[in-house]
Order: structure tokens, then sequence, then C-alpha cells
């Protein structure tokens, strides 16, 4: 993410015209002005978004942690000598916050957490998220209630944080900042990869100098050791992105790769779908085996913990029985129970996912922090400070330089002229097609062109450099 503008016509020039030069270093010498320049203006432009992507992301790595420690009261309780059925901790938990419906439970996944039982159309509660209340599997005692967001259980803290970092709390507008730093990252990250290596006989030049070539050194240390984990912030951010998100949903879609789910439908609707009762998220068969058969069930066909019950939508629904463990191992199997037979009537194993389903899943869970636990957030805080040491070494660079315009020289005009056809033509194809696919990728690419195209117009009006025509 260096913002080091372009250097001079003359030097690219030499570089390109030097005597016995290969064809590699020849091509490299007319790439280079052009990695450059786009990893300058990419540098100062799309840096403060990544710069309030990583200090977000900074505070959504230690959230988790923090989260234990804010609501342990609610988190934990002291371990009993046995566990009452789960159909009365439910019971306990509707007897003290009778209000809106059923839409899940979490029976205690370990010895001394507490069971959640989450309520949908809760009063006061926002859109999509749940009220989850807190009940003592060993007493049936409610710990508390708490507003609940997303599949890895979000609690109040870790969902403000979560949503400052996906959207600024804009909603969907402000998501556009997040994709659009997801989008340039690993360009940065890989401009300023190729720079780093094309300069490794400069840099064993400056060692011991001082000032802005020490900054530049340093700089370029510290992207390239944390290329890699910015490209996989990079690709798995933009995989639930707005615009490339969709993109990629699609794709998966036409290839076969989508996540399967299990089927919640019943043949026929159910041999008992004409007799309903309250309650519930939806109708439920007034014959319904109930939800300790239910959680047994699902026990006999290897559900271990953590679990989630989700009951019937409606007359002709099952319940679904879903492995919630998001942390390697992972746990994502599931199951679709008849409600008046307790039979298991379909099943999906996260074994038999499809390959790009895995890595989705594993990708995401990883960016967020909690398919290796403690470890994972630890490397993504390291990672997120250093995204924020390299912008700010960037603009120090750009600062300290002091000469030439805010934007740095125009990119030499006719440089795309110096590049080999056989280079530029599946260059510019692999742009149109990733630009296509990534939409602000793309869209801004073809303003930073055009930006630098016009810098260079009135460059050389004014008579500061005289260039080629334009290609």
């Amino acid at each position: 993410m260096s913002v080091e503008p372009a250097v001079r016509a003359s030097a690219e020039e030499q570089r390109t015209r030097r005597p016995g030069g290969s064809g590699g270093r020849e091509t490299w010498a007319s790439l280079r002005p052009l990695v450059m320049r786009l990893h300058f203006y990419a540098g100062v432009l799309i840096a403060p978004f990544l710069l309030v992507a990583a200090m977000t992301g900074l505070l959504y790595a230690g959230s988790y942690q923090a989260e234990k420690i804010v609501y342990a009261d609610e988190l934990r309780v002291p371990v009993g000598t046995s566990e009452l059925p789960i159909s009365q901790q439910v019971s306990a938990a509707r007897q003290a916050h009778p209000e809106g419906a059923i839409s899940a439970i979490r029976p205690s996944p370990e010895d001394g957490a507490t069971t959640r039982v989450l309520l949908s159309g809760v009063k006061g509660v926002d859109e999509g998220h749940t009220l989850a209340v807190f009940v003592d599997p060993y007493t049936g005692d409610i710990a508390g209630a708490l507003e609940q967001y997303g599949s890895t259980g979000a609690l109040p803290l870790r969902t403000w944080i979560d949503e400052f970092h996906r959207d600024l709390h804009l909603g969907e507008t402000g998501r556009l900042y997040s994709e659009l730093a997801a989008s340039w990252m690993w360009v940065i990250a890989a401009g300023g990869l190729i720079l780093w290596f094309g300069r490794r006989r400069a840099r064993r030049k400056v060692r011991g100098t001082t000032g802005r070539r020490r900054t530049l050194s340093l700089h370029g240390t510290v992207g390239a050791w944390a290329a890699v984990g910015l490209f996989f912030l990079s690709a798995t951010g933009l995989t639930w992105s707005t615009y490339a998100g969709q993109n990629v949903s699609d794709l998966r879609e036409a290839i076969n790769q989508s996540t399967p789910t299990v089927s919640a439908g019943l043949a026929s609707g159910g041999e008992h779908a004409e007799h309903t009762q309250s309650g519930g998220s939806g109708g439920t068969p007034a014959e319904d085996v109930g939800l300790d058969a239910v959680l047994d069930a699902a026990r006999g066909v290897r559900l271990s913990n953590p679990v989630e019950i989700v009951p019937p939508a409606d007359a002709s629904s099952a319940y679904v029985v879903s492995q919630i463990q998001r942390s390697w191992p992972e746990k994502q199997d599931a199951v679709a129970i008849d409600p008046a037979t307790g039979e298991v009537t379909d099943v999906v194993r996260f074994a038999d996912y499809p390959l790009l389903a895995k890595l989705s899943r594993w990708g995401i869970d990883a960016h967020t922090g909690v398919l290796f636990g403690l470890a994972n957030q630890l490397v993504l805080a390291a990672l997120t400070g250093g995204v924020i040491l390299l912008i700010l070494l960037g603009y120090r660079m750009w600062w300290r330089r002091g000469r030439g315009s805010a934007f740095g020289r125009p990119m030499p005009r006719g440089a795309w002229q110096k590049v080999p056809p056989h280079v530029l033509v599946p260059l510019m194809a692999g742009v149109a097609v990733v630009g296509y696919f990534v939409p602000l990728l793309g869209i801004p690419l073809a303003l930073f062109v055009a930006v630098d195209v016009l810098l260079g117009e009135i460059s050389y009006r004014r008579g500061r450099r005289t260039y080629a025509p334009a290609d």
C-alpha cells in the first residue's frame, strides 16, 4: 500500500533500453510504471477506506473475548449435578418472557454454560435480531435476556462492532465502503509485493540509511510479510459483499457448489397437518413429540453439541436441528425431524458439502475470528495492525516527498505502448473480467485511468514534459 509516485520517464526509458537486458527484464521495465502508478493512486485514494476497515476489524478481533467478560453473568452459571429437560428450560423462559414467538433454542453446549431461548417479533428488538433469554440449565432460573444477532450468536457489544465494521451503521449504503476496501486490498497488496521484489537490489543499498528510504524499506518489508493475510482478508470479505458477493454466489450456484440445506418440508403436509396449536414460530401439530424427543432423535444421528433447534415454521414443516460449531473442527451437520413421529426425514452432513461450500465456510469463519478461537483472533489483530502501520507509513512517504503535485507525477504518456502485446492483451482482458465481477474495483479503476490521462494531458499542455501520443 505504498503511496510512492511513479519514477521519472527518463529513468524508466533507461531501464527499458538497458543493453543486454533479457526479455523478462524489458517486460518488467515496461510494466513497472503502470504497477507503481496504480499502487500510488490506490494507496492515496483507497487507503482511507482500508484504514477504517482495519481499525474496526481490530476492534472486532477483540470483541469475542470482551463479550465473555461483559456478559459473564448471562453466559455462565455454577455447574450443577444434572440438567433439566430442554422442554422445562424453554417453559421457564416463556414464563419469564411470554412475548414474541420461539424462533430457536440453543441448549447449553457445555458444563456451566446457559441455554439460549431465542424469541422473534419482540417489541423493541431490531428487525432481523432476536431476544435471547438465558436459562440456567440446572435450575431453570433466568440469568438474563439480551438482544442477539447472526448465526454466531453475537450479543449487543459484538453486534455493534460487527455492524460498525460492516457498514458504519449506515445500512446498505454503508456496506459499499467495506466492499470497496475488500475489492482493492488484494490489488494494493499485489502491486506492493511486485514492487518489493523488483526493488531487491535497491533495498540492499538502502540499509543503514534514514528518512524516506528507510520508511520505504520498512513499508515494503511489512507489506511482504502481511501479503498472504491481506489476500485472504480481501477474498473472504468479498464473499458476502453486496455486489461481488452476489456474483460469487451466482457462480457457485451455476457450478453446483452452493451450500446445501436440509429439507424441512414434510411429505403430503404431515399426517397431522390439519390439527394445529398456537405457539412456536408457526403452526405445529397437536400431537407433537416435544423438544426432548426431537433433541434425542438428533443425538441418535450423531449431532453433538453445540446445536440449535428451530421449531416448525408451519403445520407442514419439520423441526430442524443444526450443529452450530464454527470453530475447528467444524460441526455443521443438520437434520429435519417429523414433529408428529420424531423420525428423521432428512440429513445433511458437512462432510458431503461441495468443496467451494466448505472453503467458503472455513474462509468466512477464519475472517470473523472463530475458526481457530483465540489464536485466530490474535492473527487477525496482527494483520489489521499491520494494515494500519502500512497505511501510516505510506502517507508518511507521500508527505515527506514534498515535491510535485499532490497526486504525484502523471504516468508517462505512451507507457501502454511500451508493454509487449503478448502481455498487454491478456492483462487488459483479465482486468476487464475481474472488473466485471468486482464492480467496486472496475469502476474506480476506470476513474483512476481517466484522472491519470487528464493529469498527463494537463502536464503536457503546460510544457512540463514531452509525452508520446497516449495509447
